[in-house]
C-alpha cells in the first residue's frame, strides 16, 4: 500500500468512527472503492432516519389513542386475529406480548375501562374468556394507523418497478440477518 493509500485509509477511520464493529474497531472499508462507502454509509444514514421517523409515528398513533407501546401491539394483533376470523385468548394475547398472564389480566381490564376491547364468553370453550377490540377503537386505529399506512403506500407506488424490487431484496436480506446475542456487562 502506498503512503498515499495508507493516509486515505486513515482519513476514512477518523471520518467514519460511528461506524463501529463488534470489536469497537471501524468497521472494514478494505476492497470497497469511495463510492460504494459513500452510497452505503448514506444508506444506512437513510434506513436510521425511517427507523427513527417510524417510531415518531407510532408514537404519535399511540398518544392519539392513549395507549402504551405493549397496548398498542394488543390492539394491532387483536384487529389482525379479528379480520382473520381468529378467536383470541389472554393466553394467546400473553404469548404473543410475551409477558405474564397477570400482565395481560392488567392491561386488559385498563384497556376494557377506556372502551378499547371487550372480554366475552369463548363461543367454543365455556371455560375461557375471548377478547376483542371494539369497533370504535379499531375505526379509530384504522384512521390514525391507516393513514400513515396509506401515506406509505403512495410513496413506494410511485417508485419504478426497479426501485421497488430492490428495496425489497435490500430489507428482506437485512431482516434475515441472524440476531447476535451480547453477554451483558457485568
Amino acid at each position: 500500500m502506498t503512503e498515499a493509500a495508507a493516509q486515505t485509509e486513515r482519513k476514512r477511520a477518523l471520518i467514519h468512527q460511528e461506524h463501529l464493529g463488534p470489536s469497537r474497531e471501524t468497521i472494514t472499508e478494505e476492497g470497497f472503492d469511495e463510492a460504494t462507502v459513500q452510497e452505503t454509509i448514506e444508506l444506512l444514514r437513510a434506513l436510521h432516519a425511517w427507523h427513527v421517523a417510524a417510531e415518531e409515528h407510532s408514537a404519535a398513533s399511540q398518544r392519539g389513542m392513549r395507549l402504551g407501546s405493549t397496548d398498542m401491539r394488543a390492539i394491532r394483533y387483536l384487529m389482525a386475529c379479528k379480520r382473520e376470523g381468529v378467536i383470541v385468548t389472554s393466553g394467546m394475547l400473553a404469548e404473543h406480548l410475551a409477558i405474564t398472564g397477570p400482565s395481560v389480566t392488567k392491561m386488559l381490564d385498563r384497556l376494557e375501562q377506556y372502551g378499547h376491547v371487550r372480554r366475552m364468553p369463548h363461543p367454543r370453550d365455556r371455560r375461557a374468556v375471548s377478547v376483542e377490540v371494539t369497533e370504535q377503537t379499531s375505526e379509530r386505529a384504522r384512521n390514525t394507523i391507516g393513514s400513515d399506512h396509506a401515506r406509505r403506500f403512495e410513496v413506494i407506488a410511485r417508485l419504478s418497478s426497479g426501485e421497488r424490487q430492490a428495496a425489497t431484496k435490500l430489507l428482506r436480506k437485512l431482516s434475515a440477518l441472524p440476531v447476535i446475542e451480547h453477554e451483558p456487562e457485568h
